[in-house]
């Protein structure tokens, strides 16, 4: 279930709206870096977590700061599912961790996601390796596909 609001980028908001602020950013940043250091350390203290070597990708907070989408990836992709069982478990634990290794205001809640950025661009490559696209890429431009070539002529 997603929590409304989180993870959602700029064009799911709407046609004005700009995407995470500076803030947003940069405290996302900070909780990315802080749970990497929690989640290497086996901070949590739960064995089925300690068995998997997870990469945070990337941490996504709400405009309020009070939620974040985390996205996690183990290492080599293997067992997602079960890394992301064990985090959701633990998720009340690492939020206390978290709260004491960053200074905010609230600690937001967490929220676990696997990251599969790095499938659909595995998928990209597979996609752009194929035969007729590296042909249609190679061949010269045409001058009459081009808009502004017949700007140009009065």
């Amino acid at each position: 279930m997603e929590t409304p609001g989180v993870g959602l980028g700029a064009a799911a908001a709407g046609p004005s709206a700009k995407g995470p602020s500076q803030r947003q950013q940069r405290v996302g940043e900070s909780l990315r870096r802080a749970l990497s250091d929690i989640l290497m350390r086996g901070d949590a203290h739960d064995p089925d977590l300690a068995r998997h070597s997870i990469t945070v990708t990337e941490v996504r907070a709400s405009p309020d700061l009070k939620q974040a989408t985390v996205y996690v990836l183990p290492l080599g992709g293997r067992d997602a599912d079960a890394a992301l069982e064990a985090l959701r478990r633990n998720r009340g634990g690492l939020r206390a961790l978290l709260g004491r290794a960053v200074t905010l205001k609230y600690t937001p809640e967490l929220h676990f996601q696997r990251d599969d950025s790095f499938d659909r661009m595995d998928e990209t490559r597979r996609l752009l390796d194929q035969e007729e696209v590296r042909r249609d890429l190679a061949k010269p431009a045409d001058p009459s596909d081009d808009a502004t070539a017949n700007d140009a002529e009065p």
